[in-house]
């Protein structure tokens, strides 16, 4: 007896030091949050009342009558008023301010303080799109005792642990309890779980349900209750709950929860939703709000309720909450970009450890545009349902991808990496190669146009060419139409793309020179010199696609292609810039006289179908091109 009660004082004493020691220098692993780029308001900018409010709502800002809360707006005609929330910029922080905003049919035609001053420019916060998480998948948003609405820890000890204040870290009645409910049963049944034993379960041990763990547990709570206060464990507790799964991502903490279930800060939520997440603790997963609503809707309400019966809240109060939808939004943050968040993790690796990334904290700041996000995913679904209806009988339907840049900068501001936006698998716009057909053609003309021997009028021969190859074979193109058109200037060989001509040229000039050409506008590797590459046998992906046009686009001036624009450490300080990198390619003048041949590609030649479908007062140069 003296031998184990001997062993037993010293497991407690072990699992007292043991906790203490992890809980006093307690470190979560901080995954990298990721965000898009801030959209920024100035007078003039195109952005229509329904617009603006789009892009509110995008942040999650919801109408309210008194605009006073952070995060709330007001309409009133063309007029909008907004509470913008306090926000952290990759080069500043901004407080919470009131701006009063005024959109017309042609823009926004002012912006105020609240002084009645005049702003020339302002950012909206930017939107969190997503995080980089360890392997292990948790993912946190750790938040302050000041960032936690007063109604949280009331509803938690309500719901929860009614004892919580005064109790050793257990509860000896409600073990007993659920102890004879086992003892009954067989099995473990029922927890009896305090708050404090919820977070040593989920921050020290495993989630089996056996009698030891319960022993050990017990010992740890009530270990946690003698070293630290009431008010740090409820700190701890709202950052390391288990709240939720978004495929490998485990949910943890109310902060992140608050994000993923509403897509706002947790300060913001109002009484209804904040009984929701305390209703999703004692299930995640069975009381999910998105694949089972009903459950969740009559679990919140009977936290309303014991809110109300404990004097939490007025009933009157949580009767009106009660009658509100969930609110939950339709998709959690992060869930629209899985392609544009596959290649800044793909771009950070260059730079950074798998540790730094999913464990210290890092926000990443990067070029994506939310709204032309949007709208390249519509236009590659509205086009590949358009060609699916024309392909009645297809056995697999199409698949396709979008790469959106601005060329000044080589910021990517859209990645669509398939058809199906949210599915986190294989990235055609990173990864799907293919044959760049009669995209090389630019690069052939530019590489004619550098030489000196060539401009946009001079006559070239689409005629029958026959090129030797090796063991007696013989390589013949063709046009597309299977025509041969004779002698035509060197612009319309272009705009009409005509393979016949083209070979000529680029025979003329050498395959040295074209695949020299090639990569100095970014193709990332030497092409196979082959005569078939003046027809686009040379594979590229999407994004490397838009790396060579690039350079056409920018004038003969080469940018790296970017997503990321910053990385900030966990305590605000700049750690890397992504400044320009540019470098000049090609002359200016040849570039321009190119860029005005491939304007006619657009207005006369294989590109007038895409052209007919953007507004007349665009210039649109560009070159299509067939696997």
């Amino acid at each position: 007896m003296g031998l184990a009660a001997l062993a037993g004082t010293l497991y407690i004493l072990y699992l007292d030091r043991l906790v203490t020691r992890q809980f006093e220098g307690r470190r979560w692993t901080l995954p990298a949050q990721v965000f898009a780029a801030p959209l920024e308001l100035y007078t003039g900018l195109a952005l229509s009342p329904a617009q603006l409010e789009q892009e509110l709502q995008r942040l999650h800002y919801r109408r309210a009558e008194r605009p006073e809360r952070p995060g709330t707006y007001r309409v009133a005609g063309a007029r909008f008023d907004v509470a913008l929330r306090p926000a952290r910029f990759a080069d500043e922080t901004r407080n919470a301010q009131l701006l009063s905003i005024v959109a017309g049919s042609q823009g926004l035609e002012s912006l105020r303080d609240s002084a009645g001053r005049d702003v020339p420019v302002l950012r909206l916060e930017p939107l969190l799109i997503g995080s980089i998480f360890p392997i292990h998948g948790e993912d946190r948003i750790i938040v302050t005792p000041q960032e936690v609405p007063t109604l949280l820890p009331a509803a938690l000890k309500a719901v929860e642990d009614r004892k919580f204040d005064s109790h050793h870290g257990v509860d000896p009645i409600a073990m007993l309890r659920a102890l004879w409910v086992d003892v009954r049963a067989r099995q473990i049944e029922q927890g009896g779980s305090t708050l404090t034993q919820q977070l040593v379960r989920s921050y020290f041990l495993s989630s089996r349900q056996t009698l030891s763990r319960k022993v050990r547990e017990a010992i740890m709570a009530m270990a946690l209750d003698a070293h630290f206060t009431k008010a740090d464990l409820m700190n701890a507790y709202i950052n390391e709950i288990f709240l939720g799964q978004d495929g490998d991502r485990a949910i943890h903490g109310f902060g992140l929860a608050s994000q993923f279930y509403f897509g706002k800060p947790l300060a913001e939520l109002d009484l209804s939703e904040v009984a929701l997440l305390v209703a999703v603790v004692r299930g995640p997963s069975y009381y999910d709000p998105r694949r089972h609503p009903e459950r969740a809707r009559a679990r919140r309400d009977l936290v309303l309720k014991i809110m109300a019966d404990q004097g939490i809240v007025p009933a009157r109060e949580a009767s009106a909450a009660a009658h509100q939808p969930l609110g939950v939004s339709s998709r959690p943050a992060g869930a629209y970009y899985p392609a544009y968040l596959d290649f800044v993790r793909r771009t950070l690796r260059r730079d950074y450890h798998d540790q730094d990334l999913t464990e210290a904290g890092l926000r990443i700041y990067t070029s994506l545009e939310p709204r032309a996000q949007e709208q390249a995913e519509q236009a590659l679904d509205r086009e590949l349902t358009r060609l699916d209806r024309q392909r009645k009988h297809a056995a697999e339907p199409l698949e396709g991808a979008v790469v959106v840049t601005s060329p000044q900068s080589g910021d990517v501001i859209a990645i669509v990496g398939g058809r199906n936006v949210g599915y986190d698998g294989f990235d055609r716009a990173l990864d799907a190669h293919r044959s760049m057909g009669s995209l090389v053609k630019p690069f052939i003309y530019l590489t004619a146009l550098e030489s000196g021997h060539y401009n946009a009028a001079t006559v070239v021969q689409d005629a029958p060419i026959d090129v030797a190859l090796a063991k007696d074979k013989h390589w013949r193109p063709e046009n597309f139409t299977h025509q041969v058109y004779g002698p035509v200037p060197v612009v319309r060989a272009l705009a009409e793309s005509l393979n016949l001509a083209t070979v000529g040229v680029g025979l003329d000039v050498g395959l040295p020179k074209v695949g020299e050409t090639l990569q100095r506008f970014g193709l990332p590797q030497p092409p196979v010199q082959v005569p078939a590459m003046l027809l686009g046998a040379v594979e590229v992906t999407p994004l490397e696609a838009a790396q060579l046009f690039n350079g056409l686009a920018n004038g003969g001036f080469r940018n790296p292609l970017r997503a990321v624009r910053a990385v900030i450490s966990a305590d605000g300080k700049p750690l890397k810039a992504f400044p320009l990198e540019v470098t000049q390619v090609a002359s200016p003048e040849v570039v321009y006289q190119l860029d005005r041949m491939l304007v006619q590609v657009m207005e006369h030649g294989t590109g007038r179908p895409a052209r007919a479908l953007l507004p007349p007062d665009l210039v649109v140069a560009g070159k299509s091109g067939t696997s």
